[in-house]
């Protein structure tokens, strides 16, 4: 479907196509008449499918509608809650690419930077509020926010929110918006206490799902390297170094792993960042930037901090740690292969991570190829593959490929780390 068959003001259809949007998405073209209607929606997606066009878009065009040509400043009337400041900044970039000629302001606020711009703007008066979590409350306790003539609520990354704890802050400002509100859930997986957190908040809604929860983009290569806990990060340069990757998004289990990772890479000159929770944003936008131009050639990343990058031509995502939670490895590695391009993502696996792996398979249903020809393999020989799994030893016999390894194992006694 096209955008001009949406039912769209004209002001929005022009930033629309300016934008380069000519056809709808699948989430878009079914989201859009939806939200049009005012009706409750659960919208789940993969990433990189157009979610934030799918809410953004009909809400500005309802917005336009209401406030029409006036300048006055006016009560807020959209809020949109995410859960991190990077993600919340990506929205908010859009909300203006979107509405750049409708007299519609919008502002984003996030922790970790000073209040009073924020504040300055809030007292003016602004149309669409997008928020994390905990500045949001913040505001509201402190009095610069009242949420009284809400039109629309969006919960958006429904299932990140959860997994970081948000539940209880997402309840305390649902309760501060009118009964009559519009709400909007969106989320790139929909496990049961997501479905379950529906219920408590929207009524009667209608659910748009294009593309199954556990299904990875067709259009993403995934491998698989069974490895030594210890030998990860030699792994990592050993195929940064010698497949020359760059442009390469590293995911780390915990922020203090993720800094680790990029202190040894940087010994042996490559440029590389981290960014998690405890970067202050400045540095966490400066890291972002590098990244997108390519003065960074490896950005290392919890999940949390991941969920604000959005790079339509990134070709490599590395599971460094595999995630405890299989739907997260579906939004890890959809974060390569968008837009139409291809990506490669590849998973290293230790001992302890066995069971995760297996999980994801069973949630994935793909054959995910094994790759065994490495120097950093499994000590106590070849793993008990999960039966999704292929092996793949590229024409080499087993003792031959045993030989190779023992030999690669005291090469490397001394790590480069």
């Amino acid at each position: 479907m096209l955008f001009e068959d949406l039912s769209l003001s004209k002001s929005i259809q022009k930033a629309v196509f300016e934008q380069g949007y000519l056809e709808a998405t699948p989430i878009q073209e079914q989201a859009i008449p939806i939200v049009l209607s005012g009706r409750d929606m659960i919208g789940c997606a993969q990433t990189g499918t157009g979610k934030t066009a799918a809410f953004a878009i009909p809400i500005i065009h309802q917005l336009h509608r209401i406030v029409g040509s006036s300048k006055k400043a006016s009560p807020i009337r959209a809020l949109v809650i995410t859960p991190t400041r990077e993600l919340a900044v990506q929205i908010g970039q859009n909300f203006d690419q979107y509405g750049k000629y409708t007299n519609l302001v919008q502002l984003t606020i996030f922790g970790g930077v000073s209040q009073v711009p924020q504040v300055e703007m809030l007292k003016k008066g602004i149309d669409i509020l997008i928020a994390t979590p905990g500045r949001l409350l913040d505001l509201v306790k402190q009095g610069f926010i009242d949420l009284d003539h809400l039109h629309t609520l969006v919960l958006d990354e429904a299932d990140q929110m959860l997994d970081m704890g948000f539940v209880n802050d997402v309840k305390k400002i649902v309760k501060l918006t009118p009964n009559n509100r519009q709400t909007l859930l969106f989320s790139a997986t929909m496990p049961i206490a997501i479905r379950e957190l529906a219920e408590m908040f929207l009524k009667d809604p209608a659910t748009v799902t294009v593309s199954p929860v556990s299904s990875t983009a067709e259009n993403v290569e995934q491998r698989v390297y069974f490895v030594e806990k210890g030998e990860k990060r030699n792994l990592l340069y050993h195929l940064i170094k010698n497949e020359n990757l760059s442009n390469v998004l590293v995911f780390s289990r915990t922020k203090h792993g993720a800094d680790n990772v990029v202190k040894a890479l940087r010994k042996h000159d490559i440029a590389a960042e981290a960014i998690h929770g405890d970067k202050s944003q400045n540095a966490r936008q400066r890291v972002l930037d590098g990244f997108k131009n390519k003065e960074i050639k490896v950005l290392v990343a919890t999940d949390i901090a991941a969920r604000g990058i959005d790079i339509d031509q990134l070709p490599f995502v590395i599971n460094f740690d595999l995630p405890n939670i299989p739907e997260t490895y579906v939004h890890r590695i959809g974060r390569t292969g968008r837009a139409g391009n291809e990506g490669v993502a590849i998973s290293f696996c230790g001992k302890d991570e066995h069971q995760y792996w297996k999980d994801i398979q069973k949630l994935i249903k793909v054959d995910v190829k094994t790759v065994s020809d490495h120097p950093f393999g499994w000590h106590s020989g070849s793993p008990e593959t999960a039966p999704a799994s292929k092996q793949n030893n590229s024409n080499r016999s087993g003792g031959a490929h045993k030989s190779r390894k023992s030999d690669a194992s005291k090469q490397n006694k001394k790590r480069w780390y």
